[in-house]
């Protein structure tokens, strides 16, 4: 039986204030357990029903209840790790194809984006201060297991993108369609706010616009799409080059 304390303790970890005093975060359901298990991430707490004990050795096993007051989810699964922080920093990579994000701010679209990040082979994701932390509750599920396999760092991101040697690119209603571009195999990729796009400090650093048109080209729809899946069609541009 869990005490009071100790649920308080793992249901503190749904905020960053909880996730930065204990240097940890949490991890739910099976496929994600597992992942975390086996990524060498260090793993200081396991937790798992009466009838998923079984396969998972030395977990404490907790009550239907007790899961429901620990979990995050609408429907509670069967196990939930307490997972330590990777360093704040990360190390530095400066070469292939990296994203920078300023100011995605919905943890949903943050973990698809490192899921994506993972599904094209870009290792390394910088984020602004001000972009959602990718180790809450909704961002670790979005990443299905890719938190634990991509660089994911939290920069000074002007600064960071006026060191690079890297070719700077960023998505623009007037910038030349991605469909024809010249994308070199190394470069940043920026991608913006869901609301305001891409900051005036770090728009200025861009060198290189691509915009991702509509079909048909004049057709009067949406008036933008989704960071996350802008994301996904630039990064396919890049790849598929």
């Amino acid at each position: 039986m869990l005490t009071r304390g100790e649920i308080l303790s793992i249901r503190s970890l749904a905020d960053r204030q909880g996730r930065q005093e204990s240097g940890l975060f949490a991890v739910e359901g099976a496929k994600m357990v597992g992942e975390a298990l086996t990524s060498g991430f260090r793993v200081h707490g396991l937790y798992a029903t009466t009838r998923a004990a079984e396969r998972w050795q030395g977990a404490t096993v907790v009550s239907g209840k007790e899961m429901e007051r620990i979990s995050t989810l609408r429907t509670p699964s069967d196990v939930v790790a307490l997972v330590e922080l990777p360093s704040p920093t990360g190390s530095r990579t400066d070469a292939g194809l990296a994203l920078a994000l300023d100011g995605v701010q919905d943890p949903g679209n943050m973990g698809t984006i490192i899921r994506l990040a993972d599904w094209f082979g870009v290792g390394e994701v910088v984020c602004s201060p001000s972009s959602a932390d990718c180790y809450a509750p909704k961002a670790v599920q979005a990443t299905m297991g890719a938190i634990f396999r991509v660089n994911v760092r939290y920069v000074d991101l002007a600064p960071w993108l006026a060191s690079q040697n890297r070719q700077l690119f960023g998505t623009f209603l007037d910038g030349e369609n991605i469909y024809g571009a010249r994308l070199p195999s190394e470069a940043v990729v920026v991608m913006g706010s869901e609301g305001r796009g891409v900051s005036p400090e770090v728009e200025a650093l861009i060198t290189r616009r691509l915009h991702i048109p509509p079909y048909p080209a004049d057709a009067a729809g949406s008036e933008s799409l989704n960071v996350a899946v802008a994301t996904g069609i630039v990064c396919s541009e890049f790849r598929r080059r």
